[in-house]
């Protein structure tokens, strides 16, 4: 079984709108709502959807970790949780160095095992409150250890709230199958990817906490690329090929060309980035990286097209769609209930 998610940022322009959409999400059937810390807070969206929805999860897809503290990520994700009745996910993502440096003005050191520190405090805190643990943690990037009652929510009904980690190359999904409960696979991936570097790190993760692959979720992220027509197809392939090569001329996502043996054009689209040539960069991207990246497809057929991907290899999946018009003729519920039909993880 895949559930389908959706997100929240890119459908509201105003917090009061929030309400609506949740509502329409939940009653279409998705399985979570994700809210981007893009130009929203992502927590704030999240307490109004809780408070107009009843059943499907909330999370965020996700928040940058290191401009915030643990205790800080503690208290809004305990909050969260008990609000939503248990449905809330904590998802942190690093962000890259220059957006941490530039745009949050947040020191940036090796981001992985910060998030692992991060991920391992904001728990050892949780604990405290849930169990009367008293709160001693100490790491290299973190320490600890006040907490008095006057600081002290207490206990909730929900308390194993889950965390999931967005990352991209082997470290990050390795620390995910460790010590995190789900991974938020990035945009740019491949199943080439996903079954050659991905699950096999997320796999050694998980035989060092002692777990199995069915304690873990892994939320896949695809470009759909939808037309009906000669004319829409190309429109969604320009604009598809777009993304891809801003995303590829990002040296972080450098690994997912790597296993297809296309590395050197990170470092290409990132010189053509440096001197602006946004528009010029897409025409670097080959029909053979669409066909590995993206799923090209009707309306009517994304269903089979998304399970024969894949079916057996993620439990969540998520939609970045880029061209409007034809996924304007989505049957949403059709494709849940599709999707839902498929086969999970072994």
């Amino acid at each position: 079984m895949i559930h389908l998610d959706t997100g929240l940022g890119t459908h509201f322009s105003e917090l009061g709108q929030v309400a609506q959409v949740a509502q329409e999400a939940e009653a279409t059937g998705f399985g979570a709502m994700w809210s981007a810390e893009t130009r929203h807070d992502p927590f704030m969206p999240l307490a109004l959807a809780a408070e107009h929805t009843s059943s499907i999860r909330l999370g965020t897809a996700v928040a940058i970790a290191f401009p915030r503290s643990p205790m800080v990520f503690a208290n809004i994700g305990w909050d969260l949780a008990k609000f939503s009745g248990g449905r809330f996910i904590l998802g942190l993502g690093t962000q890259v160095k220059g957006h941490n440096e530039r745009r949050f003005s947040t020191p940036w050191v090796p981001p992985g095992p910060r998030l692992r520190d991060m991920i391992l405090a904001i728990r050892a805190i949780w604990d405290s409150w849930q169990n009367g643990t008293r709160l001693n943690f100490h790491s290299e990037h973190y320490t600890h250890t006040l907490m008095t009652p006057f600081f002290n929510p207490g206990p909730i009904e929900h308390p194993d709230v889950p965390i999931y980690v967005g990352g991209v190359n082997p470290y990050m999904c390795r620390m995910a199958g460790e010590v995190a409960d789900g991974l938020l696979m990035h945009s740019l991936n491949s199943v080439t990817y996903l079954r050659h570097v991905v699950l096999p790190a997320i796999d050694q993760g998980l035989q060092k906490s002692g777990r199995s692959r069915r304690d873990f979720t892994l939320r896949g992220t695809v470009f759909p690329v939808l037309a009906e027509t000669e004319e829409e197809l190309e429109l969604a392939r320009a604009a598809v090929r777009q993304r891809i090569a801003f995303y590829a001329s990002t040296r972080t996502y450098k690994a997912v060309l790597d296993a297809h043996g296309w590395g050197d054009l990170t470092d290409q689209l990132h010189g053509m980035a440096s001197r602006g040539e946004w528009e010029a960069m897409g025409h670097e991207i080959t029909d053979e990286m669409l066909d590995a990246f993206c799923v090209t497809s009707t309306p009517d057929e994304l269903g089979v097209k998304l399970c024969e991907r894949f079916d057996g290899l993620v439990d969540r999946l998520f939609l970045n769609l880029t061209y409007e018009p034809a996924a304007k003729k989505l049957d949403w519920r059709r494709l849940i209930r599709e999707l839902a039909a498929s086969d999970r993880p072994a």
